[in-house]
């Protein structure tokens, strides 16, 4: 006899699968470093021959090809520093100072403060830091700014320092770091239970519909469960990839640029950064990347040899 059962076709840690709320995405985890992260766009993916440092890797020393990911990079400006207070309901904000010399292009997302407080509060728990994207430095045909917060864990006149000046990515990480890379999936729309769930085809005897579930669950309780794979939205959720290794960060587009630009998105202008391996997300799409909240150890980066264009 064969087998009477299986598992189930496709994953249910992620449920309801709804489209995102919005293009870009919120983190709410963080490790315990001074600046949880950066931010920039994807360009696309290419490939580079590197020279293997791995320390038991059977190809150590010897020349291997990688894919990698390029995001674009420009500057993080700053817009204001944000204090929470502990309550018993969560973490509450209840006051923020806003930065100087806001970009007009910030109109676009927000309502611009007239005034900005400037008195600190006498009794708060956290400092966040909340920036914005600068896409009019780029090639991508958008003015309006993504608008997120950055975890700190630094003294109070360090934090107000902050908001003086630009923030490069150079500044909070290093080549061979690992990070988390957080973004928006592709989006691929409305999609039937074979592509979304995986499941098997049905047999060509079968009546009525071929590429559906055998049944929508048992007699009783009379509904149908959220268990059964049915169609619906597939694509553009937030997801999160760990332990991504940051290849390289370089201020100097041209070792990075083909003469006709990368397909879909045009021409590096600004720091880049190369991440081994995939992120999620399509080109022009921002990703968010913090350290690992995950215990993994940094490495020297790997030599690169040659970067394909």
């Amino acid at each position: 006899m064969g087998r009477t059962n299986k598992p189930r076709a496709g994953s249910l840690q992620f449920w309801p699968r709804k489209r995102a709320k919005r293009i870009y995405p919120r983190v709410r985890s963080h490790a315990n470093v001074k600046i949880s992260g950066f931010a920039g766009y994807k360009v696309g993916m290419t490939h580079i021959i590197m020279i293997d440092n791995r320390e038991h890797s059977q190809t150590k020393g010897q020349k291997i090809s990688s894919p990698v990911t390029i995001l674009e990079c420009p500057p993080l400006k700053p817009l204001s520093l944000r204090f929470y207070k502990k309550t018993v309901y969560g973490l509450r904000a209840i006051t923020e100072i806003f930065a100087k010399n806001l970009n007009k292009e910030l109109a676009r997302k927000i309502n611009l403060p007239k005034e900005s407080k400037k008195e600190v509060p006498k009794e708060y728990d956290e400092i966040r830091l909340l920036v914005y994207t600068q896409p009019n430095m780029t090639g991508l045909a958008k003015k309006k700014p993504e608008i997120f917060e950055l975890y700190l864990d630094m003294p109070l006149e360090e934090a107000q320092k902050m908001l003086e000046k630009d923030l490069k990515v150079a500044e909070i990480f290093k080549p061979g770091q690992y990070v988390d890379a957080h973004a928006v999936t592709i989006g691929k729309g409305l999609q039937g239970p074979v592509k979304r769930f995986g499941i098997q085809l049905k047999s060509h005897k079968s009546e009525k519909k071929r590429r559906s579930a055998g049944n929508l669950g048992a007699w009783t309780p009379k509904k149908v469960s959220h268990t059964v794979p049915q169609k619906g939205q597939m694509g553009f959720h937030t997801r999160t990839d760990y332990h991504k290794q940051i290849i390289a960060i370089n201020s100097d587009p041209t070792q990075i640029n083909s003469k006709s630009g990368y397909k879909h998105y045009g021409v590096v202008k600004n720091d880049y950064v190369l991440i081994r391996g995939s992120t999620p997300g399509p080109s022009k799409r921002l990703i968010r990347f913090n350290f690992t909240v995950r215990s993994k150890h940094d490495v020297e980066a790997p030599e690169i040899a040659y970067v394909s264009k």
